[in-house]
């Protein structure tokens, strides 16, 4: 059963063949109305339009960055109007998948790559749920789902390394406590963990070798599509998913089992 006449908010869902955009598609085609969410406003832009047309949903672009909580709050603030005026209605979901990795071993990170990672991934998820929440809150009802990874699970062996582990550990972390505060609140929070997904995103800073040597690793013998973890993400945020709370959903196919 999937919830309608409810607004499902995605970050990161500008790129072309990314989980965001795959994710915001879905919430459109279950009935959901969509805000697209992303640093690229113009890529953002697009995508809602693209969006729309394949499904006549209401779809709404506008410019974060996530990691920046002036710019969150702007971004909300559209919502917000949007939602007043009638052309969307209230949030109900919140997909935080606006996210960075980085390869770099350890000792050659540098502290500005470090926060820049944790900012994305950990801060960025922080400040967009304290912006819609409330609300949320409010009506009695609501979903927020949180990205994290199996590298968060085993310590890398994907392809990020050190910082983006301790970001997506961080999620981890930030799901479950902040499921136990929303517990009579009627918002559930719960996390994704993907292994290898085939987006451009990830595959593009890689190798071919480096690919198929992932692949290998995973029992199924594919690597996951951004479909099937946006399929995840939505289900999540229906009513059948309504006893879910401070969980994490492993899509990896076999390759980290625990």
């Amino acid at each position: 059963m999937t919830s309608t006449q409810r607004t499902a908010v995605v970050t990161g869902a500008a790129a072309p063949r990314g989980i965001g955009k795959a994710t915001a598609l879905r919430y459109a085609r279950e009935g959901w109305a969509v805000v697209v969410l992303d640093l690229d406003e113009p890529a953002a832009k697009e995508t809602a339009e693209d969006i729309a047309a394949q499904t006549g949903a209401a779809v709404f672009a506008h410019a974060v960055d996530v990691s920046d909580e002036a710019s969150v709050r702007a971004a909300y603030e559209a919502v917000r109007a949007e939602v007043d005026a009638g052309r969307l209605p209230a949030v109900g979901a919140l997909a935080n998948i606006a996210g960075i990795t980085s390869p770099v071993p350890f000792l050659e990170t540098t502290l500005e790559l470090w926060n820049k990672v944790l900012a994305v991934n950990a801060t960025g998820t922080y400040l967009v749920t304290k912006a819609f929440l409330p609300d949320m809150i409010e009506a009695g009802w609501g979903r927020i789902v949180t990205m994290s990874s199996v590298s968060a699970q085993q310590g890398g062996g994907v392809f990020g390394k050190t910082p983006y582990c301790a970001a997506k550990a961080a999620i981890l972390g930030f799901t479950k406590s902040l499921a136990k505060e929303l517990g009579a609140a009627g918002v559930t929070v719960n996390a994704v963990a993907p292994s290898a997904v085939d987006t451009d995103i990830r595959v593009a800073a890689t190798s071919p070798e480096l690919e198929d040597a992932i692949t290998r690793g995973v029992p199924l013998g594919r690597q996951a599509t951004a479909d099937e973890v946006a399929g995840v993400i939505t289900w999540l945020c229906t009513d059948d998913a309504g006893y879910l709370q401070g969980t994490t959903i492993d899509i990896n196919g076999g390759s980290f089992l625990h």
